[in-house]
């Protein structure tokens, strides 16, 4: 799948495009719906299948107080969704410019001169354009104008719909489970291992301190069940502790992975942290040896938790 990361890199020989548009921030179920739909829609014309995508989120631009954490990173949605088929990701850069645009300032500039789209699909709650004054009944008017079809698909969920703001909700919440349900895949963070404290080394279980740009949605405090995955693709099964370490009064809110089955050294690699399951909350100990007793406990349940999810730990897999 091609990347591009501005309008000036779509070729202009590209060729007609069935266009999917939306964030597809999280690349959930509803968005695939769209995404695969637009797929489906180019095969049937014989053009190209495109997805748009924004970044940043057009709040940070628009609503900058109203910003939500994300729960991808461009290079990991353009992984989900080079998956499901596309040939194409624009990850259009939403600048003040942009945001400036009518609906049919949008339509004609992006759609028609750059990417020469026969099929449109959005989702039926899609807005678009300055001050989102552009619809779906708008985006078909402009289809009638240009030459292309336009296809809105309904909301997955019924009255509670499948949406990046409910999965940000669950995620907040410490739901790791639930937002797998909504995501189709376990919620997944990426930063560097970085040096902390040491004192897992010392306790006798050896941590691997990931540090997360500060943009991404990472779960509520507590002790999780999930993976670590290396650089490699290879997935270890871990024990997940996320929070100010409040047994030795730490402040700094961490995210922090221990290998069950081995100890490497992963200083300066970037790895990902998947979150299978919610084990318990964050809480103080009024010693260090019921931490221990704690920790040990934790270990053996995040084992039994992902042999129950059926997963099997080192094999690599792509993202």
């Amino acid at each position: 799948m091609l990347l591009w990361r501005s309008l000036d890199e779509v070729p202009a020989d590209f060729g007609r495009t069935a266009v999917a548009i939306g964030v597809f921030d999280g690349v959930h179920a509803g968005h695939r719906a769209i995404i695969e739909r637009a797929c489906v829609a180019a095969a049937h014309d014989g053009v190209r299948a495109v997805v748009i995508s924004f970044d940043p989120h057009p709040n940070a631009v628009v609503r900058p107080d109203q910003t939500p954490l994300m729960l991808t990173t461009v290079e990991q949605r353009a992984a989900l969704i080079a998956a499901l088929g596309v040939d194409a990701l624009l990850a259009l850069p939403f600048t003040r410019e942009l945001s400036q645009l009518t609906a049919e300032e949008f339509v004609e500039q992006v759609l028609v001169s750059r990417l020469q789209v026969a099929h449109v699909v959005v989702g039926a709650n899609f807005r678009f354009g300055h001050r989102a004054a552009g619809d779906v009944e708008l985006l078909r008017r402009e289809g009638e104008r240009f030459g292309f079809a336009v296809d809105a698909v309904e909301l997955l969920g019924g009255g509670d719909p499948v949406s990046s703001t409910r999965v940000r909700g669950l995620v907040a919440d410490g739901d790791v489970a639930g937002a797998a349900a909504a995501l189709g895949r376990p919620h997944r963070v990426q930063g560097p291992v970085v040096r902390g404290d040491a004192r897992g080394r010392e306790l006798g279980y050896p941590t691997a301190n990931v540090a997360v740009d500060a943009s991404m949605a990472v779960p509520a405090d507590g002790v999780y069940a999930g993976w670590l995955v290396r650089a490699d693709g290879t997935r270890l099964p871990a024990a997940i502790s996320v929070g100010t370490n409040p047994t030795f009064d730490g402040t700094e809110r961490r995210l922090e992975a221990y290998a069950l089955d081995v100890d490497v050294d992963l200083y300066d690699e970037v790895v990902s942290v998947e979150f299978v399951e919610r084990l318990r909350d964050m809480v103080r100990f009024d010693s260090v040896d019921d931490l221990l007793v704690q920790m040990a406990q934790d270990v053996g349940d995040s084992r039994r938790r992902l042999t129950i999810h059926g997963e099997s730990s080192g094999h690599s897999v792509s993202d």
